[in-house]
């Protein structure tokens, strides 16, 4: 807990540090209520530069109609992100590198990523992603578990429609997974998605969704 609120006064005062800066750039402050009787807010900073850096705190805890905290629903996760994104006339490419630790808990993952997407053709669009996250978790004594995971789509942007496939393979039992999906898009904001797990594997599963997005 000493270790936590450190952390609190230390993401507190490094926005204010930061010379020549507007605090409404750099300052991160996301409150947010998720039910009648918990909350949660999102706090950092974020230094604008060649290569974004952001880091703060995720703090939220919940509690009886009496007041008193409920058990293990304290959270106290401390994040810090890294990335710089490349833009050329024939697409854009980003790399970058996140890490969560939760305090509480004893467990945290860095995560290193790579993504790309570029112009095949005329009337195609092509996306790359690779991502290599690495996870420990100290109170259960596990072992730290790496998982490398790649996808490609193609995407046909006059239609909106899009076919992709991915794979995960994982340390942790040599698990390997694959899917491949495609979405078509019905309206502006409104896509049916099909998938397939596994689909060269006596487990395959498959599910087929209709997802409609809405924002404000």
């Amino acid at each position: 807990m000493k270790i936590f609120k450190t952390a609190c006064i230390l993401f507190a005062i490094l926005p204010s540090a930061v010379p020549d800066a507007k605090a409404d750039d750099l300052l991160i402050w996301s409150p947010a209520k998720l039910s009648e009787r918990s909350y949660k807010a999102t706090m950092g900073f974020r230094l604008p530069a060649e290569w974004e850096t952001s880091a703060g705190a995720d703090i939220g805890l919940a509690s009886t109609k009496g007041g008193a905290p409920l058990p293990e629903s304290g959270q106290a996760m401390l994040w810090g992100k890294i990335s710089k994104t490349t833009v050329t006339p024939a697409g854009q490419s980003q790399e970058g590198a996140s890490v969560r630790v939760d305090t509480l808990r004893g467990s945290g993952a860095l995560i290193l990523s790579r993504s790309r997407s570029w112009i095949l053709s005329e009337s195609l669009d092509m996306q790359s992603s690779r991502s290599i996250s690495v996870q420990y978790d100290t109170v259960d004594a596990r072992q730290a578990s790496v998982t490398a995971s790649q996808a490609l789509k193609l995407i046909h942007p006059w239609t909106g429609t899009s076919l992709s496939a991915g794979t995960g393979v994982s340390n942790a039992g040599g698990d390997f997974s694959s899917t491949v999906a495609v979405s078509q898009a019905i309206l502006p904001n409104l896509n049916l998605d099909a998938s397939v797990n596994n689909p060269f594997s006596g487990g395959e599963a498959g599910s087929v969704n209709l997802r409609y997005r809405v924002q404000w």
